[in-house]
């Protein structure tokens, strides 16, 4: 029988690292014919039309833009990474693997989950800092299978003693990315109007962590030193987010001709390589008015196109703070240039003597909020390493080049990292779950056995009562090993540890609001009123007028259960339910913009207009007074 497999990232045909990485693995797994791969893709919601493009079961597992401005900051961040669709496809296709690719923070609260653990589960993801961030340290034990793209992250984790974390690098496709022969390479650069200047290249998305300043102030000194060397500095970016490269230019007293960049047009897809003159000029090409911009995310370049703005540098150059991967210095290797990459954080992998990379020196910085170390790429560095590739025979380039290539397809290749991942999914054991467990199962009347150190006690409650991995460098173990220490009795901490047990369990085997209602949707009238027995007594006088004036809906009451007696004998009510707090959101009982509520109207008569607007009613409200 065939594994089953979730994959849970971006989507595959999205163009971000973790989008194409997702399409190279799909590709490979499903061209091995082993396995039922199914994808979540982060950014669409369930039926969307493009997850029918794909030769493999597909769902978004984002809500959609108006059930997502319903919620909280909070929320709506979990459910841009899909925390409750997840379920729901984890239920539907019942795989053995669950594999998820994304920042650690989309992963919050996911050892929570009935599932979790109990299905073979892989989080894949990108550390790009150091210290490692606290929540990754935190979820170290509850992730059995833990792999990070950058082996400085994995060097990290395994000094704090979480051996179990691996790299495996993101994967590239190989292919799409060469040097040119030299013949192609002169015309190519001529045809952009570049014959015999020194191009310094560097392709990046235009965030802060990308240091362009400390590559303008070190390419202009190398140029100021070196005339001859007619350099140009090509910066594949868009000039319209992140750094305000004009102003840092003009600042710096640099000439506009001497930095290049990359146009596109949004009509004919052509692109032109010149020194920034503004956005939406007018194509030489198509003749579009308005059309052509510097390359962004909305539109960009093809990986045909891109490898030829590759094969017009002379040298690669990406001065970095931090990253997880950092994909184009793999791409710029494989179209065999010299890579000058900051030695820190995944630029250490990239810059050393195997990846036939040099490395470019950088000041300690922390980060305000997060202290996080961040790298100042020295500008004088920049400026000498491009001395010394500018001085480097075409011999020696050429054979760093190669080394270069070779080393990306050897660690970054479809291939190499596909087949990493076929070992990983074959290595996992059976599995043996109830796919409509729809709750973790705690253990309230579990007892420790005798003669257990404080930590293993601490320890022993977390696995065996509330059901979590924990170790001594957990949060929650140096909390109770604190109040151990200042003389806390072993009984009570058991007595709080059966208690959370106890309340999740009862919390946990409620049943939620949409299974309590019949099945009468589209005639529904829900009344909230929580309290007291003088409102809820009146609310009872008012309900058969209300019945005269909606008879075909049925009437729900929400109230506290020690009111129930006032008003469960009137003939008007079709059923009482409890009340909660949640029941206080109007938009999320009638709905709001494109989501369907689960009533059509909701009154509260406890509630004035000036704290909740609870009078909207789907435009359905009767009046029974008018002035006049």
């Amino acid at each position: 029988m065939k594994k089953k497999v979730v994959i849970h990232s971006n989507f595959c045909k999205a163009f971000t690292g973790f989008g194409k990485n997702k399409k190279n693995i799909l590709r490979y797994l499903y061209d091995t014919g082993k396995y039922e791969l199914f994808e979540l893709a982060n950014g669409l919601q369930w039926e969307d039309p493009r997850t029918k493009l794909v030769p493999w079961e597909c769902r978004g597992v984002t809500p959609s833009p108006a059930q997502l401005s319903a919620l909280d900051a909070k929320s709506r961040r979990a459910e841009g990474y899909g925390y409750t669709l997840v379920d729901k496809a984890v239920k539907e296709f019942k795989p053995d693997v669950y594999i998820g690719i994304e920042d650690i923070w989309a992963f919050n609260n996911y050892h929570h989950k009935p599932w979790w653990n109990k299905v073979n589960c892989m989080v894949w993801t990108t550390l790009d800092s150091l210290p490692i961030l606290p929540q990754a340290i935190q979820y170290a034990p509850k992730i059995k299978n833990y792999f990070v793209w950058a082996s400085f992250a994995e060097k990290a984790m395994q000094e704090m003693g979480y051996d179990h974390v691996k790299t495996l690098r993101g994967s590239l496709d190989t292919e799409n990315f060469y040097r040119m022969s030299d013949e192609e390479r002169e015309k190519l650069r001529l045809g952009h109007g570049i014959s015999d200047e020194f191009i310094v290249g560097f392709v990046f998305r235009n965030q802060l962590r990308k240091s362009v300043p400390n590559l303008l102030e070190g390419f202009k000194q190398f140029k100021a030193d070196n005339p001859d060397s007619k350099a140009k500095l090509l910066l594949h970016t868009h000039w319209g987010e992140g750094w305000d490269i004009k102003s840092l230019m003009d600042e710096k007293g640099m000439s506009n001709i001497d930095v290049l960049t990359t146009y596109v047009c949004g009509s004919c897809n052509k692109y032109y390589i010149s020194p920034f003159k503004g956005q939406q000029t007018d194509c030489p090409s198509c003749g579009s008015k308005k059309s052509v911009n510097t390359t962004n995310t909305k539109k960009g370049v093809s990986e045909e196109q891109l490898n030829e703005i590759y094969n017009l540098m002379d040298v690669y150059c990406h001065p970095f703070t931090s990253g997880g991967q950092e994909i184009p210095i793999q791409e710029a290797k494989l179209t065999e240039l010299v890579t000058l990459v900051t030695n820190y954080s995944c630029g250490e992998d990239s810059c050393s003597e195997e990846s036939g990379g040099f490395p470019l020196d950088w000041s300690e910085y922390r980060e305000p909020g997060t202290q996080f170390i961040k790298a100042s790429t020295d500008p004088e560095h920049i400026h000498s390493m491009l001395e010394h590739v500018y001085g480097m025979t075409e011999a020696e380039k050429a054979e760093m080049g190669a080394k270069s290539r070779k080393w990306v397809i050897d660690n970054f290749s479809i291939e190499v990292i596909g087949k990493k991942l076929e070992s990983i999914i074959d290595n996992m054991p059976d599995v043996d779950y109830d796919y409509e467990t729809t709750h973790k199962v705690m253990d309230a009347d579990y007892n420790p056995p005798e003669g257990l150190n404080s930590d293993e006690y601490i320890i022993d409650l977390y696995e065996n009562i509330v059901k979590e991995d924990v170790d001594r460098r957990s949060t929650g173990f140096k909390h109770w090993k604190g109040e151990l220490a200042k003389g806390m009795k072993g009984e009570a901490l058991l007595a709080h540890f059966k208690g959370i047990a106890q309340k999740h369990n009862l919390d946990a085997g409620k049943p939620k609001l949409e299974d309590l209602l019949d099945d009468d949707e589209g005639e529904r009238i829900a009344i909230v009123i929580p309290e007291s027995e003088t409102d809820v007594l009146l609310v009872n006088s008012l309900l058969g007028q209300l019945k005269k004036n909606y008879k075909q809906y049925n009437i729900y009451i929400f109230t506290k259960p020690e009111y129930f007696d006032f008003v469960e004998d009137n003939p008007s009510v079709h059923k009482i339910l409890p009340y909660k707090k949640e029941l206080d959101n109007t938009f999320s009982l009638e709905g709001r913009g494109g989501k369907k509520g689960m009533f059509e109207m909701v009154f509260y008569p406890s509630v004035t207009t000036q704290k909740n607007p609870c009078y909207i009613h789907n435009g359905l409200s009767k009046n029974q007074f008018s002035l006049k």
